[in-house]
């Protein structure tokens, strides 16, 4: 029987390392960090406080540039922002004079090819975007303001925005951290199914083992500061994966393994 054919390397970090000053003094982020991603993987990174793991996501964006080692996409040096990226945070930073549907729409005002073209193709754009509120649960919410949504509800449109433009890779740094467990959860489910449908690249920084096996193909630990990625473990469960999974002794039995790790490298 053959293989499967491994997917292109998508995201590929190549002994990478990060100091900045802060204070005045040198902050060392991040020691001989290699990583590659193929097209379409889903990978989460976990670790303790300050071990780099959102500095990692700034590198992929091209929001900072390494002080050794590079950073590539799809074979091309990454050397500043990335157009083909999109960005989801803990906190959703949605412009409170704007709609739903109008703070959806922002990435394709403001970022080219879409910025150009915005005007004679709003239509379709405002399409895509509603279709995109559907996918999350928000059908009739698109005409509401921030403030008159739920914080659930605010992180959907955040992903959204997130996705409007079709990016090649997904940035997610801890996007469910500040929710009540129950929406959390919920959300995964959001997220692997908008996964699921666009198979983009995703990275997801996380302090949650649950929502990093529920969600990923392959979970990565780091150690402390500087970060090193310091263990790897491929996520072998069927999906769609579903809430009542979680309870499973085989996925309890990854958590577990995780923590392990964790707990190794606090020691």
């Amino acid at each position: 029987m053959n293989k499967p054919t491994a997917p292109p390397v998508c995201v590929d970090l190549q002994h990478v390392s990060l100091r900045y000053v802060s204070s005045g003094r040198e902050v060392h982020a991040l020691e001989d960090v290699s990583l590659s991603i193929g097209q379409g993987e889903f990978v989460a990174v976990a670790g303790p406080s300050g071990c780099g793991k959102t500095t990692i996501l700034k590198l992929v964006a091209g929001l900072l540039p390494p002080t050794q080692g590079r950073v590539l996409i799809d074979g091309h040096p990454v050397s500043g922002p990335q157009k083909n990226v999109g960005m989801a945070f803990q906190n959703p930073i949605l412009l409170p004079w704007r709609t739903a549907l109008q703070n959806v729409l922002l990435p394709l005002e403001v970022v080219q090819p879409h910025r150009g073209q915005f005007r004679s193709q709003r239509r379709a754009y405002e399409e895509r975007a509603h279709s995109l509120l559907h996918t999350v649960g928000l059908d009739g919410f698109a005409d509401k303001p921030p403030y008159e949504l739920s914080g659930g509800m605010q992180q959907r449109v955040s992903l959204c925005r997130a996705l409007i433009h079709e990016p090649e890779i997904l940035l997610l740094d801890e996007p469910f951290a500040a929710l009540d467990a129950f929406t959390r959860e919920e959300l995964w489910s959001v997220l692997q199914a908008l996964w699921t449908e666009r198979r983009c690249t995703v990275i997801l920084v996380t302090h949650d083992l649950r929502e990093a096996v529920f969600l990923a193909t392959r979970v990565h630990i780091m150690s402390k500061r500087p970060g090193r990625l310091i263990h790897e473990t491929l996520i072998d469960l069927p999906r769609p994966r579903a809430l009542e999974d979680t309870f499973k002794p085989e996925f309890v039995d990854y958590v577990h393994s995780i923590y392990g790790r964790i707990g190794q490298v606090r020691a």
